[in-house]
């Protein structure tokens, strides 16, 4: 170590860095080998970080968006506890650090020498949280309640485990995602003792530090790059009964960025809500883009971001709206804005939103489809990135797991949008359930298709449909046995004219 303060040169910044992050991938391989869920364990629903002492996020996993933005949050929410040795936390409560109750948050605090140095947390969407329908995200959800169970913040140990997963469906395997998730944890805080115990824990909370500036340094480099300026975007989310428009005024002045969303709609009496801290999820992925993708994902890299959103808002909800949607749909149409406003073509902007289950088993998953095209390239199809950043439920673990057939997968072709560079194509994806069960979807891109840019076609819109008859992007329902399911997802913009 270069100075008693933990101050690092470049060499050992890099080493750093390297440690952090290979501790982070490695909570989030053990989450997913060790989770039971397919939901977890092959789509990779969950998400991985380490946080300094303060509570500043030092590195996070390359993994869900939507979660790691907000994460900070949740170690905020429970920072103020007296933290114990050995023990940890629980939350999914959207308005004290959760996104949608889904997602659980587990966070354990690290010490060494009893002092303490940092957190490891973990959140992984469970396939089950309660609520009045199988998967916990009913479509048409008016209050969290409808939802399923609101987890404050709170000491998880197993007690609280039986107790919490005995208000849920599948109580077995939630107890078994909740275990994979201290277990991925305690893997995190060794990582972070071991450093602590190698320098110093005062030397490695100056090392912590330095990693914060050295973000910093770069992100404000990298805004610098974009140009002083403002620029605008609107945009809509497509609500059961009618648009809620979006409005976004984007300033660059020197190394500053603020991005502001007065004018936005209201607070929602449906579920495309969003707690603040989904928005900064949102803004952050999609300034993480446009700028310098080798910028270390930390809170430093946020600092030179000044996010303005207006109380009661639909993209700043205030308790008890339910935010189910907001979380999924409304966060991507956050990103998309910000990205609109620099010039780029947009992706599908949904996460195609599907919950299968009944009594004995509770499904739940999202679709890949077009991305928007690059300057310089096409887009990619049938992928999800942006606020989801998942993988696909192979059909031969589902068809394993759950009383479904998937009768229909493959690209949805010519769905991109034309331009210099083509959009990317949706997929087609057709589930048949083989026993009665009930169905929740909630998807966006029905209505309005993901523009393209600089002169480029806009993407296919999304289909839905019910043994052939039309469904609207946000249904509920019940399927008898043998009836199938189809889901359309949109493509991509395209940019550039073809000329």
């Amino acid at each position: 170590m270069s100075s008693s303060d933990g101050a690092l040169d470049p060499i050992e910044l890099q080493l750093m860095l390297g440690s952090l992050h290979a501790a982070c991938e490695e909570m989030g391989a053990l989450l997913v080998h060790a989770a039971h869920s397919p939901n977890i364990k092959e789509r990779r629903d969950a998400s991985s970080a380490l946080f300094d002492a303060a509570g500043q996020m030092v590195m996070q996993a390359e993994h869900i968006p939507v979660h790691l933005g907000a994460m900070p949050a949740a170690v905020a929410a429970v920072r103020g506890f007296h933290q114990t040795p050995g023990s940890a936390w629980i939350l999914n409560d959207p308005f004290a650090g959760g996104t949608h109750l889904p997602d659980i948050t587990v966070i354990s605090p690290t010490h060494h020498d009893g002092r303490l140095i940092g957190f490891a947390a973990t959140r992984a969407h469970h396939a089950d949280v309660g609520g009045r329908t199988a998967g916990s995200m009913p479509a048409d959800s008016r209050t969290l309640a409808e939802e399923g169970v609101v987890i404050a913040p709170q000491q998880l140990d197993e007690a609280a485990i039986d107790r919490l997963t005995a208000q849920m469906r599948q109580p077995a395997e939630r107890r078994a995602d909740l275990r994979a998730q201290l277990a991925a944890n305690r893997i995190g805080a060794l990582r972070l003792a071991e450093l602590a115990a190698r320098l110093g824990a005062r030397p490695l909370a100056g090392a912590l530090e330095s990693v914060l500036d050295y973000a910093e340094r770069r992100a404000r480099a990298a805004i610098a790059a974009l140009g002083d300026g403002a620029r605008t975007a609107r945009d809509v989310v497509e609500a059961r009964e009618g648009d809620l428009e979006l409005v976004l005024r984007a300033t660059v002045d020197g190394d500053r960025l603020v991005l502001d969303f007065s004018g936005s709609a209201a607070q929602h009496e449906g579920n495309l809500n969003c707690p603040l801290a989904v928005t900064h999820s949102a803004c952050y992925f999609a300034v993480r883009v446009l700028t310098d993708a080798a910028t270390p994902p930390s809170a430093g890299a946020y600092r030179p971001l000044e996010i303005r959103v207006p109380e009661g808002s639909l993209l700043n909800a205030h308790r008890p709206a339910a935010v189910a949607a907001g979380n999924v749909e409304t966060s991507s149409r956050v990103a998309d804005l910000v990205l609109a406003a620099f010039g780029r073509a947009l992706g599908q902007g949904t996460m195609n939103n599907l919950t299968l289950g009944n009594d004995g088993f509770s499904y739940y998953e999202t679709t890949g489809g077009g991305q928007g095209a690059c300057p310089d390239a096409d887009g990619p199809s049938a992928v999800h990135v942006a606020m989801s950043n998942t993988l696909n439920t192979p059909i031969e673990a589902l068809e394993r797991a759950y009383p479904l057939r998937v009768t229909r997968y493959e690209l949805r072709r010519g769905t991109g949008g034309e331009g210099r560079f083509r959009g990317g194509d949706g997929v087609v994806r057709e589930i048949e359930a083989l026993e009665p069960m009930s169905f929740s979807l909630i998807a966006e891109r029905r209505r309005h298709a993901a523009r393209g840019s600089a002169g480029g076609d806009d993407g296919a819109r999304g289909v839905d449909t019910l043994d052939d008859q039309p469904l609207s992007g946000k249904a509920v329902g019940d399927l008898a046995s043998g009836q199938r399911l189809r889901i359309e997802t949109p493509g991509g913009g395209g940019h550039g004219s073809r000329g």
